[in-house]
């Protein structure tokens, strides 16, 4: 089975066992189009609405969080210098644990941005991008 046979038999917007087949752009322009047009075509199109509604759902939320998380570590450093002095464990101190836990949580936000790419986006944008090299005929560059 083709690439086109698979499309053919899912659903419009279904995402399912790294299948996906989004709602369709419009008719393929004839190939004079231009690519300006192609891109307005391929902006306005359900797919990729819904493909930048997923990314901003995570970002947005999340980049707020770690900019919390962020100032608090500066403002507790900055404001409280006694509680981030306080020791924990021998030479270990509050102020060096939420240091750590900023590189933690880098690497936390980093491993869930591409998870969360690879699970909920990248499956419509691939399909996106399909769709817009039948647009052009295969000619973008």
């Amino acid at each position: 089975m083709d690439k086109q046979d698979d499309r053919a038999t899912a659903e419009p917007g279904d995402v399912r066992a790294g299948t996906h087949t989004a709602a369709p752009l419009s008719p393929p322009p004839p190939r004079s189009v231009t690519h300006g047009e192609v891109y307005l075509t391929v902006q306005r199109s359900a797919a990729f609405q819904e493909v930048r509604r997923r990314y901003r759902h995570f970002v947005v939320p999340a980049t707020a969080v770690f900019l919390a998380w962020y100032l608090a570590y500066v403002l507790g450093a900055t404001l409280v210098p006694g509680l981030m002095a306080h020791r924990v464990a021998g030479a270990l101190n509050v102020a060096m644990l939420a240091g750590l836990g900023q590189f933690a949580s880098t690497f936390l936000l980093t491993w869930a941005y591409a998870r969360h790419a690879r699970l909920r986006r990248d499956a419509v944008a691939l399909d996106i991008r399909w769709r817009t090299q039948d647009l052009t005929g295969g000619n973008i560059r």
